[in-house]
C-alpha cells in the first residue's frame, strides 16, 4: 500500500445520535473508493464497521471502528463511532485523534439530544466540523427544519453547501452551492450526472451561493479584500476561506445525502479531500505539560494509543495515531507512563476486522499493532531520548454501577483480573472492590455499557456472573452526647480476659472547644479514609487503666467505626473520651480492652440518637421541553430536590439533587421515559440525613441479618 505523507492524509470521525446513519455512510465511503465491492447493511449483519457479534445481536454500533479510503490522491481515515452516550469513551477517543468531525444528522428528527451531547465533546476539542444531514430520502424528511435547528443552535457558523431538490420518497437530486451544479443520481446511487441548475431553482441557488461566498470571504482579510474588489470569489478562493473557517472552528459546512441509497457521500468525500484540514494543517498535539507537538515526519517517533481492544483468536489490538516521526515493524519505543520498552512487530491499516499489513506509517496517520506488552489506551510511546507524554483523554465520570457476583466462588479472582484488563482497554469502565460494601463494584456510562461488559465476561472469557444492585455507601453519625461502660470478662483454664472501659462520645464539628469535664492526658485526631474525623481523648487519671492499653481501646473503637451499629456502614465525625475503667493484674491484656472499647462505643452510639447519612448526587438532565413533566414527576418519586432549571440550545436542563439509593438503573428509566431523547450526568454532592422511616427499615434489615 502507498505511504501517504501528512499533507495527503485526512482523519475524520463519524459522530451522531443513534439511527442517524453513520455506519451506512461509512459503507458508502469505502464502497465509493473501491475498498469494498458491495455495500453492507445493518439487517444483513455484513457492514465493515459493525462486525462484532454483540453488534450483530443489538443492531447498533458498540465499538468505534477504523477504516480508510483512498480517494483522489488522498487517504481518508474514517472512524465510525457508536451513537449512544453509554459508549462515550469510544466516541471521545475517536474524536481525540480525528482532525475533522462529521456530525451526521437524521433529517427526520433534526438536532437530537444525542447529537447535542456529542457536540459538547466536539466543542471541548475545538475540532473542525462538517454536518451531514442524512436520510433526506425518508418520507418524513425535513431538510429545512433540520437546517433551521442547526442555525438556531450554532448561529452564523452554519454554512449551507447543498440542498435537496426533491427530498422524501423519490429523492435523487442535490444542488451544490460551491460548484453551482445539479447532481442527479440513478436509482442505484453512486456517481451522479452533473447538470446545469434548472431555471426553477436558479434564484434560490444564486442567493445561497452568494451567501456562501460571503461566508468564505469572512474568514480571511485578503479574501475579504478580494471579494470587495471582484464582487465574488472563484472556487479555489472559496475553498481556502472555508478551510480557514473550519480550522478556527468558526464555520461548519452542511451537506445533504442519503447513505441508504448511496447518494451524496462522494461529493462530501471530495470536499474532505480538498478543504478539510490535514494533520499538517490542523492544530498541533499538546503534551501533558502544555507544549505543542506539530505533526512532523522528520522528528523522532511518538505514538498516542487512543484505543485498545481484545479480539478473540487475535489478541489485543492497539490503535494509535502517529504524532511525530514515522513507525515501521522494527521500531522500538518507550512507554512514557511505565518506562516499558515496546517493539512494533506488526503494523496494520484496519478496515473493520480486516488487517492490511503495511511497511511504514508517518506523522498524522492512524494504524494498529498487535500484542504490545504493557501499553494501553491513553498512553504515549516515544523514541528513546525523546521523552514526552501526550495529554491524555479526559473521560466522563460513571453514571451507573453494579455489583458483580460470580456463579462459582473459585472465579472471583479471575473475574477481578479480567475486569481490570477490560478497564485498561476501556477507561470509562471503573472497577473497585469495596471493603466497605464487601462487593466487587463496576461503574460505567449506562445500562448498555454494563451489558456489553457482562457479554464479554460470559461469552469471551467464559466467566458466568450475575450483575446485582450494589449496596449503598451510607455513613453513620450521632446527634447528642452519650456515655456507656462495658466490662469484658472471660475466664477459662489458665489466664482469663478482663477489661472495663467507661467512655463518653459526642458529635464532632470543626472548631468545637476542647472538653472541660475531664482531664485530658492525650489526644489523637484521625482523618478517616472514608471522610470525616475521629477525635480520641485519653482522660484516664490515677492509673486505673495502664497507658499501654489505651491504643487497644482506640483500636476497638476504630473497628466498630468501620462497621457501624445501625447498618454496618462507616461511622464519622465523633469524638470519644475514655475517662475510667478497671483492669486486672493478671487477666488484663490488649484483646480484653479492644473488646471492651468496641462494645462500650457501640452502646454509647445507640444512646446518642444515631443518624444514618446517605450519599446525594447532583443530576443534570438535558431533555426536550415536551418531556419536562414526565421526567420531573419521576424525579419526585425518587426523593429528588429540584435545584433549578436552565436551557441549553434547544433543550431544557433540569438540575436535581437525588439520593444514590434512588438512582439504580436511572439511565434505563430515563431512556424509556424520553424515548432515548434525554441524557444526564451525575456527580457526588454530599451526605445528607436519611428520613427516619427509611433509617428504621435499614436498621431492621441489619438486625434480621445478624439474627440469621
Amino acid at each position: 500500500m502507498k505511504v501517504y505523507d501528512g499533507k495527503h492524509i485526512k482523519n475524520i470521525a463519524l459522530l451522531g445520535a443513534p439511527k442517524s446513519g453513520k455506519t451506512l455512510l461509512a459503507e458508502d465511503m469505502i464502497f465509493e473508493a473501491g475498498i469494498t465491492h458491495r455495500r453492507g447493511t445493518i439487517e444483513g449483519k455484513n457492514t465493515v464497521s459493525d462486525y462484532h457479534e454483540i453488534e450483530h445481536e443489538r443492531e447498533n454500533s458498540v465499538f468505534a471502528t477504523t477504516m480508510h479510503t483512498e480517494w483522489r490522491d488522498y487517504k481518508i481515515n474514517i472512524i465510525d463511532t457508536p451513537g449512544f452516550d453509554d459508549f462515550a469513551g469510544e466516541m471521545l477517543s475517536s474524536l481525540r485523534v480525528a482532525d475533522t468531525a462529521v456530525m451526521v444528522i437524521n433529517a427526520q428528527h433534526g438536532l437530537e439530544v444525542g447529537a447535542e451531547l456529542i457536540w459538547n465533546y466536539v466543542d471541548r476539542f475545538n475540532k473542525p466540523v462538517i454536518f451531514a444531514i442524512n436520510q433526506v430520502d425518508h418520507p418524513k424528511s425535513n431538510f429545512e427544519d433540520s437546517l433551521k435547528a442547526l442555525k438556531d443552535r450554532f448561529g452564523g457558523a452554519i454554512t449551507q453547501m447543498q440542498y435537496p431538490v426533491n427530498e422524501g420518497e423519490g429523492f435523487n437530486e442535490i444542488i451544490d452551492l460551491l460548484k453551482m451544479t445539479l447532481y442527479r443520481f440513478s436509482a442505484e446511487g453512486g456517481k451522479p450526472e452533473k447538470l446545469p441548475i434548472p431555471d426553477s431553482e436558479k434564484e434560490k441557488a444564486e442567493r445561497l451561493h452568494n451567501e456562501l461566498v460571503e461566508k468564505a470571504a469572512e474568514n480571511d482579510e485578503k479574501l475579504m479584500e478580494l471579494y470587495f474588489e471582484k464582487g465574488t470569489l472563484d472556487e479555489d478562493e472559496m475553498r481556502q476561506g472555508l478551510k480557514i473557517g473550519m480550522i478556527n472552528h468558526q464555520l461548519f459546512p452542511v451537506f445533504c445525502m442519503s447513505a441508504k441509497l448511496n447518494m451524496g457521500s462522494g461529493r462530501m468525500m471530495s470536499f474532505i479531500d480538498n478543504v478539510a484540514p490535514s494533520p499538517k494543517e490542523a492544530k498541533p498535539e499538546i503534551t501533558e505539560d502544555g507544549k505543542e507537538v506539530p505533526f512532523d515526519s522528520s522528528k523522532p517517533t511518538v505514538l498516542f494509543i487512543f484505543k485498545s481492544h481484545f479480539e478473540p483468536n487475535v489478541g489485543r489490538l492497539s490503535f494509535f495515531k502517529v504524532i511525530s516521526g514515522e513507525v515501521n515493524t522494527s521500531t522500538e519505543l518507550i512507554n512514557s507512563q511505565t518506562d516499558a520498552l515496546e517493539r512494533i512487530h506488526h503494523l496494520f491499516i484496519m478496515d473493520g476486522k480486516t488487517r492490511t499489513p503495511v511497511d511504514k506509517l508517518v506523522a498524522g496517520d492512524i494504524g494498529a499493532t498487535l500484542k504490545l506488552k504493557e501499553t494501553y489506551t491513553n498512553q504515549t510511546l516515544h523514541a528513546k531520548g525523546y521523552e514526552m507524554i501526550i495529554k491524555p483523554i479526559e473521560f466522563p465520570e460513571p453514571r451507573i454501577r453494579t455489583a458483580v457476583i460470580a456463579h462459582s466462588k473459585g472465579d472471583d479472582e479471575k473475574i477481578g483480573e479480567v475486569l481490570h484488563k477490560i478497564h485498561q482497554e476501556d477507561p470509562t469502565l471503573l472497577v473497585q472492590y469495596s471493603k466497605e460494601l464487601k462487593q466487587l463494584i463496576i461503574s460505567g456510562q449506562g445500562e448498555m455499557h454494563l451489558t456489553v461488559c457482562k457479554w464479554y465476561l460470559d461469552n469471551v472469557y467464559k466467566l458466568h456472573t450475575d450483575f446485582v444492585t450494589p449496596r449503598i455507601s451510607y455513613r453513620e453519625t450521632i446527634h447528642k452526647p452519650a456515655e456507656a461502660s462495658y466490662r469484658h470478662k472471660k475466664q477459662s483454664g489458665g489466664a482469663g480476659q478482663f477489661g472495663e472501659v467507661y467512655l463518653k462520645i459526642e458529635p464532632y464539628r470543626e472548631g468545637m472547644p476542647e472538653p472541660t469535664e475531664f482531664t485530658v492526658r492525650g489526644k489523637e485526631e484521625i482523618d478517616l479514609e472514608w471522610g470525616g474525623k475521629l477525635v480520641f481523648y485519653n482522660c484516664i487519671v490515677g492509673g486505673v487503666i495502664d497507658a499501654r492499653f489505651i491504643p487497644s481501646i482506640l483500636k476497638g473503637v476504630m473497628e466498630k467505626m468501620e462497621e457501624g451499629p445501625i447498618t454496618g456502614s462507616y461511622v464519622q465525625d465523633v469524638r470519644v473520651m475514655v475517662y475510667d475503667g478497671k483492669m486486672h493484674p493478671v487477666d488484663s491484656n490488649d484483646i480484653s480492652f479492644k473488646i471492651a472499647g468496641m462494645m462500650a462505643f457501640k452502646e454509647a452510639f445507640m444512646k446518642a440518637e444515631p443518624q444514618l447519612l446517605e450519599p446525594m448526587y447532583d443530576l443534570e438532565i438535558v431533555l426536550p421541553e415536551e418531556m419536562m413533566g414526565e421526567v420531573m414527576s419521576d424525579l419526585q418519586t425518587r426523593r429528588s430536590i429540584i435545584m433549578g432549571m436552565d436551557t441549553k440550545g434547544n433543550y431544557q436542563v433540569i438540575k436535581a439533587r437525588t439520593p444514590l439509593a434512588e438512582l439504580d438503573r436511572y439511565s434505563t428509566a430515563l431512556r424509556s421515559l424520553s424515548q432515548g431523547r434525554a441524557s444526564f450526568t451525575q456527580k457526588f454532592a454530599e451526605f445528607q440525613p436519611v428520613p427516619f422511616e427509611i433509617q428504621k427499615k435499614l436498621a431492621s434489615k441489619l438486625q434480621e441479618a445478624e439474627a440469621i
